[in-house]
């Protein structure tokens, strides 16, 4: 049985590195999907245990905060505040500024991969309506949303998955998270500023690029209502005892009850594929553990020098992992050994962090890409990696920095 254990979960993994398996017309949700099936079918784990090894918290969280973020999306807000924004009086320098800043901070809230999937569109318009090459600012709104995602615990999936897991302090983790991630920022803004050397304007409208003659209407009502209950669930993290998922679940019910937005086109919006994702990858990970082996290999590894469950071997694990794996596979994966006082936001922020990397690292990242291949702006690996590879390796030094003070504190 441990045989069969560990060529599923290896051939899952292969998945998650490939993006696919070869000869076979699967996703890393197929994958997953497949993978906790072929465990239960093969008795690795029951039906009963399948069920029990999915964190439902988790899920329950992430499913909420995708119907607030739907709420947000079909009032036009993030369209309302890109537009917005592109058209601010300032330098191109001091938009990049201003970009980088509320990116973060939406992405803090309402989930990096949403913020960057409404965005990425419009600021491609926007940007050629000045004149000015997309690019650079593309690149600041990837790297910013997945370095905001991280200032709290409900910014990205694998902060979630961390903080409920770990029940860490809402409070507690964004106050420690609050440095790093503004260091983060300043240092993206700083280096893309670098690179571009005062080269912003477009020379010309790429082929195939299209901008819209006038900005998105902004439903007022509906905007407010779902800041409202965004605000609202934010204020009971930080001052009631309540449980995180029960409370953002009553807030993502009172979403639903609309007479304006049919719950087809709220629900519509769900990332359903990254929910089975998860759900997938919990029982294969469940399955794993169950055969006694992941603790043999954190033995030998002690043995060797390595081990996990302090500090710096844990950073650098989901450094790696993240770019091999992506981040919340990886989380998955070391979320076990996560024993350290810190452990919790060192493995938030630097498995977040390391998706920067490359574009593979984050689906942030790949969303904007697409978003800009679709409006005809191509942005290769190369001239991602040109922000990407010093703006990650810049703030996982200052975080573990930061963190290393910390400790001895």
């Amino acid at each position: 049985m441990t045989t069969t254990v560990l060529v599923i979960f290896g051939l899952v993994y292969l998945g998650m590195i490939l993006g696919g398996l070869p000869f076979l017309q699967l996703d890393r949700t197929g994958i997953a999907l497949l993978g906790a099936i072929a465990m239960i079918a093969s008795e690795a784990v029951s039906v009963e245990d399948a069920a029990r090894a999915i964190h439902l918290p988790t899920v329950l969280l992430l499913f909420s905060f995708m119907v607030v973020s739907a709420q947000m999306r079909l009032g036009g807000f993030y369209d309302w505040v890109t537009v917005r924004l592109a058209a601010l009086p300032v330098s191109p320098s001091a938009l990049l500024g201003a970009l980088i800043l509320v990116a973060a901070l939406l992405s803090a809230v309402f989930s990096n991969d949403v913020v960057c999937l409404a965005v990425a569109p419009v600021l491609v318009e926007a940007c050629l309506r000045r004149r000015l090459d997309p690019v650079p600012f593309l690149l600041g709104l990837a790297c910013a949303a997945n370095i905001g995602s991280a200032a709290t615990l409900i910014g990205n999936p694998q902060n979630m998955l961390i903080g409920q897991t770990l029940h860490l302090s809402f409070t507690g983790y964004a106050a420690l998270a609050l440095v790093p991630v503004a260091a983060g920022l300043a240092l993206t803004w700083a280096l893309i500023v670098m690179r571009v050397r005062g080269r912003w304007e477009a020379s010309d409208v790429p082929a195939g690029a299209h901008v819209e003659s006038a900005p998105p209407a902004l439903d007022r009502w509906q905007t407010a209502k779902g800041l409202a209950v965004a605000f609202a669930i934010l204020a009971a993290f930080l001052f009631t005892p309540w449980p995180r998922d029960v409370t953002a679940l009553a807030g993502a019910g009172l979403l639903l009850l609309s007479r304006r937005f049919h719950s087809s086109r709220m629900l519509g919006l769900v990332d359903w594929e990254l929910l089975v994702l998860f759900m997938g990858l919990f029982i294969v990970n469940d399955a794993l553990q169950r055969t006694g082996v992941p603790g043999q290999l954190v033995t030998f590894a002690a043995t060797m020098g390595l081990q996990l469950d302090h500090p710096a071997p844990l950073f650098g694990a989901a450094f790696v992992l993240s770019n091999i794996v992506s981040n919340v596979p990886a989380v998955m994966l070391l979320i076990p050994f996560a024993q350290h006082p810190l452990a919790g936001p060192l493995l938030a922020l630097s498995s977040t962090f390391a998706g920067n990397l490359f574009i593979v690292g984050s689906i942030a990242n790949i969303i904007v890409v697409d978003a800009a291949r679709r409006c005809g702006v191509v942005i290769d690996w190369r001239r991602h990696a040109a922000i990407g590879i010093p703006v990650t390796l810049t703030t996982l030094v200052v975080t573990a920095l930061y963190l290393w003070w910390h400790t001895g504190q």
